[in-house]
This record gives C-alpha cells, sequence and structure tokens, in this order.
C-alpha cells in the first residue's frame, strides 16, 4: 500500500510495516515482545513502589533509581504498545502529531537514560570517594536540581527533532519500514534537503550521549584509584560490590547503543530486518532487565523483595 501526498507539510498518516521481511511471523515475534514489556512493566513499577514506601531506600541513590525506572517505563510505553498493535491488530496506521510524540519520547527518554546512568556515577564517587561528605554534597535540594537539570537537557536537545520534522515537504511515500517513529527515518520520506536533520538528528544527541560515557568513565577511574588505596581486602570488596549493579545497567544500555549505532552507519551489509529486530529489543530488554539487576544486586532493595513476598506468601 503506497500512500502519495504531493505537497504537504503535513502529511496525515504514516504506515508502519513492522519488521520487513518477517510479517509472516509478526503474530508469533509479539509473544515474547508482551512478555517482555510485562516483565519491564511489573519490575519497574515494584521498584518504585519499594522506593517511595521504605524509608530506608530514601537515600540519594535509590532517588536516581527511580528516576531510571520512571525513564525505563517511558523509553519501552513509548513504542512496545503500538508494535504490539502492528504486529497482532494490523494497526499499521499512525498520524503525523502520534508520529512526532512517539518519536520524541523515545529518543528523549534514551538521552535522559544516558544523564541519569552519569548521575549514578557521580553519586557512587562521591559515596566512595568522599564518604563522609556524602550528605552534605548530594543534599535534598542539589539532588532535585541534578534531576530537574538533566531532563531539562535532554529535553532541549531533542525538541528540535521535532520542529526539524514539521518544516519538511512530503511527497514521496509515507511508507515507514520499521515498528516506530524515529528521526531518522521519517526525515528520509521527505522531498527535500535533511542534510540539517542528519546533523543534529545523529551528531546532537550522540556526542552528548558520548560525553556522559566520558564523565562516567572518569568517574569510575577515580573510584578505582580509591578503592585501591583501601587498606584492607573487604573494604575493597565492599566498595566494589556497590558499583556492581550500576556497571551492569551500564554496560546493558550503552554496548548495544553502540553496537546499533556503528551497525546502523557502517554496517551496510547488515539486513534492515536485523536492524529493526534489535532495535525493538533495546527499547524493551535493558528497561525489563534493570529492575532484576538491581533487585538481585542491591542488598537494600533484595532484602525488601524478599520481605515484600513473603508476606504476601502468608496471606
Amino acid at each position: 500500500m503506497v500512500i502519495l501526498n504531493l505537497s504537504s507539510y503535513n502529511p496525515g498518516s504514516f504506515i508502519l510495516v513492522g519488521i520487513p521481511g518477517l510479517e509472516q511471523y509478526h503474530v508469533w515475534i509479539g509473544i515474547p515482545f508482551c512478555i517482555i514489556y510485562i516483565v519491564a512493566v511489573v519490575g519497574n513499577c515494584i521498584l518504585l513502589y519499594l522506593i517511595a514506601v521504605e524509608r530506608s531506600l530514601h537515600e540519594p541513590m535509590f532517588f536516581f533509581l527511580s528516576m531510571l525506572a520512571v525513564t525505563d517505563l517511558i523509553l519501552s510505553t513509548a513504542g512496545v504498545p503500538k508494535t504490539l498493535s502492528i504486529f497482532w491488530l494490523g494497526a499499521q496506521e499512525i498520524t503525523f502529531p502520534g508520529c512526532l510524540t512517539q518519536m520524541f519520547f523515545l529518543h528523549y527518554s534514551f538521552v535522559l537514560d544516558s544523564a541519569i546512568l552519569m548521575t549514578m556515577a557521580f553519586d557512587r564517587y562521591v559515596a566512595i570517594c568522599s564518604p563522609l561528605r556524602y550528605n552534605t554534597i548530594l543534599t535534598p535540594k542539589t539532588i532535585i536540581k541534578i534531576a530537574v537539570g538533566i531532563s531539562f537537557r535532554s529535553f532541549c536537545i531533542i525538541l528540535p527533532d521535532v520542529f526539524l520534522l514539521t518544516r519538511l515537504p512530503f511527497c514521496r511515500t509515507l511508507i515507514i519500514p520499521h515498528t516506530y517513529c524515529e528521526h531518522i527515518g521519517v526525515a528520509r520520506l521527505a522531498c527535500a534537503d535533511i542534510s540539517i536533520n542528519i546533523w543534529y538528528g545523529f551528531c546532537v544527541p550522540i556526542m552528548t550521549v558520548i560525553s556522559d560515557v566520558i564523565l562516567i568513565a572518569i568517574s569510575y577511574t577515580l573510584i578505582l584509584c580509591a578503592v585501591f588505596r583501601l587498606p584492607s581486602r573487604d573494604a575493597r570488596q565492599k566498595a566494589l560490590g556497590t558499583c556492581g549493579s550500576h556497571v551492569c545497567v551500564i554496560l546493558m544500555f550503552y554496548t548495544p547503543a553502540f553496537f546499533s549505532i556503528l551497525a546502523h552507519r557502517f554496517g551496510h551489509n547488515v539486513s534492515r530486518t536485523f536492524h529493526i529486530m534489535f532495535a525493538n529489543l533495546y527499547i524493551v530488554i535493558p528497561p525489563a532487565l534493570n529492575p532484576i539487576v538491581y533487585g538481585v544486586k542491591t542488598k537494600q532493595i533484595r532484602d525488601k523483595v524478599i520481605l515484600l513476598l513473603s508476606i504476601k506468601g502468608r496471606k
């Protein structure tokens, strides 16, 4: 089905194809996606509930963790429900405003996730390198300023993507070979020069994420230097243990992200089907695994989850 719009800056609706080449398997592919999405929603909601009701978890680290949980819910919810409606209901149509809204929240939550991981690395740096000053440095007022600052930064970085798309005329096919709207994929459907879209939509967010990675690397370099100066082995293990869950989440977030970016830009022999499948897995698997990692590796959360389950079991 090909939809043409000869001269419009508001094309009306786009058609999301799903995963090209695997259309006959959409119903079956949707089942694991749905299960993983449910795990992500339930896991992050439990995490948010525990942090809200347990006073012992009212610490800066867990506040940033709750921000990560909310952002992960936004990331997965912005993409997965529409993907499932394509797979199971054949609801391929999405309006232009709906497409822009989905694109904004997907990109915004990705950039914000990166900023939160950077902030959590700073939190671990202060906790290990300046433990006596931890509560004076990360005061509630400072934490709120950091949260507002990284949220506003992510908003300001992604909002121009929306305006860069609204200025484009769409006079070609409005079929998007994907399960969700993303900036460059929509821009390529326009019948105009999209060099600004490519430059801004790719370089600015990626350079922002790379700067976050550099700051995280600096934080953990300083942390390791401080840890190896500790006199006892038990103290070193305890200090490193507090960083274990955060390091796992960092690897789960950045490794597939950079792999996807490099494959998209340089992996010309990689099929489009693989790109799209990988992109879909990326917006659902990290949000599902993050609460599991923190639940297993963080003693305070693990103990509260066990207590919660034991209470429900007795009922």
